[in-house]
């Protein structure tokens, strides 16, 4: 496998095809930009030749910095590899970021799992058992392959739905049984939750993927699991997240609004307490 360090320019890198990582701009990636403006980029992005040019397998945000700085060129680590090796190398070079979404996990998951059994290095069942693929997949993750099996689940949600879980709006154990849905189900279910704003519990997903697989789950049994009254929403404070956007950076996810607002609140109620005790 030949490699060689060379000076790129950024807009000569193309972002690899079907990259799963999404290139967030925020609080970090902003002092990623300032880190670039100060000291230049100090560690080679990773690429191979493809077609005319080269193709990113990691360094997406420190090009996207590059460019909005203008920088000419970059140090780019050039490797000669096979798409199956590629992808490979890509998803495990882009794992270790924190605050991953889980869509940004499912999909990096399955195009390795999909790599791996091109090469023949993982099986094609879907079962987790004594060193299966997803056990595998898992060995520079930390998590089980049970773990992984399910988060490749997820990629069989509707758009919307994937979205609420990565806003946090949707569970990931309840996300991972509504994967079971039809497309059509899960659209009727996305069009329920937005009219009453509510969210299935892990029990009414279960339930819901149950009638679901004898062919049972009408729009009707829908709203009726939907709607029914869980003991922890009695007297519940619901906020839409529409309408906190407005105070919050784009990339805020629902949960970061949540710890923010938690935290300002706590502050007044301390605020508050030492004025009484004055």
């Amino acid at each position: 496998m030949s490699e060689f360090v060379q000076q790129l320019p950024p807009s000569a890198l193309m972002p690899f095809e079907g990259h799963p990582f999404q290139v967030r701009e925020d609080t970090a990636f902003e002092e990623l930009t300032e880190s670039v403006r100060s000291y230049g980029v100090l560690s080679p992005l990773l690429a191979r030749p493809k077609g005319e040019g080269y193709e990113l397998l990691s360094g997406h945000r420190r090009r996207l910095a590059a460019l909005k700085l203008g920088l000419e060129t970059v140090p780019v680590l050039v490797r000669e590899m096979s798409d199956d090796e590629a992808v490979v190398l890509m998803v495990d070079s882009n794992l270790q970021r924190e605050n991953l979404l889980p869509s940004e996990k499912a999909f990096a998951y399955k195009m390795k799992l999909d790599a791996l059994k091109h090469q023949g290095r993982a099986t094609s069942r879907q079962l987790v058992g004594k060193f299966e693929s997803a056990d595998f997949i898992g060995d520079n993750t930390g998590e089980s392959g049970r773990t992984i099996q399910r988060y490749i689940r997820l990629t069989n949600l509707v758009k919307p739905l994937l979205t609420m879980v990565d806003e946090g709006r949707i569970a990931f154990s309840p996300a991972v049984e509504l994967s079971y849905l039809t497309p059509a189900e899960q659209a009727e279910l996305w069009s329920l939750i937005g009219q009453e704003d509510a969210t299935p519990s892990l029990s009414q997903a279960i339930r819901m993927k149950q009638l679901s697989r004898m062919a049972k789950l009408t729009p009707e049994v829908l709203f009726a699991i939907l709607t029914e009254e869980k003991p922890n929403q009695r007297e519940q404070v619901r906020l839409r997240t529409q309408r906190l956007q407005k105070y919050f950076p784009k990339s805020y996810s629902a949960q970061q609004m949540e710890q923010a607002i938690l935290k300002l609140l706590e502050e007044r109620y301390r605020k508050t307490h030492r004025e009484q005790e004055r």
